[in-house]
């Protein structure tokens, strides 16, 4: 029997991808869901950029994956994906972008965040922790028990000085030339490249038109919005599985 790819998940601002449990429901690659530094077990001091959140994965891909993995990131953790496979291709067999960060205009909520001063964001952030009801509310999503528990679950996994750290890289990084040079590099070496946004967040997502020629696969995942895995887990690791799988 075919032994299944791995599948290395890369979360995005607020981690992790672990609460919805990807290995039980993704059942064509062996899953792994590693926090990045500044998250959950690895919260810490650290130089916060999206280079080195890349030199992390790959060091996490030398440290735990034997083999060329399928390698997916959620919004943030799209570009920190990116930047990992421009560094070192030889180690991915494909990527999923899950409406991962190509431009500044997908950057609306980490400018926000970056611009704000530090006591200013830490409140607001308390705010969201303190009532995880009204921040799924915001996000369009409807409230019921298990949603709250993932909820909670996103919102504790990192302290407000991560993610402000965060946002600010993503603004300085992806604005950069740069970027965009290395995201285009990745795309020209052929591996597979699969593009998955909700329906009610795709028509924001600015992806370059180059990218979605070369995309192997475009999904938008019916009923859900940026965060698809929170509202539909099981049909996001249906689509997730019928990547890998097509490939």
């Amino acid at each position: 029997m075919k032994t299944p790819p791995p599948l290395v998940m890369i979360h995005g601002l607020m981690g992790s991808l672990d609460f919805f449990q990807p290995a039980v429901h993704i059942r064509e690659a062996t899953v792994h869901t590693p926090h990045l530094p500044g998250y959950g077990s690895q919260q810490g001091t650290t130089p916060f950029t999206l280079e080195a959140q890349a030199r992390a994965v790959l060091a996490y891909l030398r440290d735990h994956v034997d083999e060329p993995c399928w390698l997916l990131g959620h919004s943030v953790g799209g570009a920190i994906a990116m930047l990992a496979a421009a560094a070192e291709p030889e180690r991915i067999r494909g990527m999923i972008s899950v409406e991962g960060n190509f431009t500044l205009n997908d950057a609306f909520w980490c400018a926000k965040i970056a611009a704000m001063d530090d006591a200013t964001w830490r409140a607001e952030h308390q705010s969201m922790v303190d009532d995880p009801v009204n921040w799924l509310r915001n996000s369009g999503i409807e409230p019921d028990s298990q949603r709250l528990e993932w909820a909670r679950a996103i919102l504790h996994n990192q302290p407000a000085s991560t993610l402000q750290a965060m946002a600010r890289a993503v603004v300085r990084e992806t604005g950069s030339p740069d970027y965009l040079l290395k995201v285009r590099a990745v795309a020209d070496r052929g591996a597979p490249i699969c593009l998955l946004a909700g329906e009610r967040s795709a028509s924001s997502w600015d992806v370059p038109d180059w990218m979605r020629r070369v995309a192997t696969a475009d999904v938008i995942q019916p009923a859900a919005g940026h965060m698809m895995m929170l509202e539909e887990p099981k049909e996001f690791c249906r689509i997730v599985d019928a990547m890998i799988v097509g490939h």
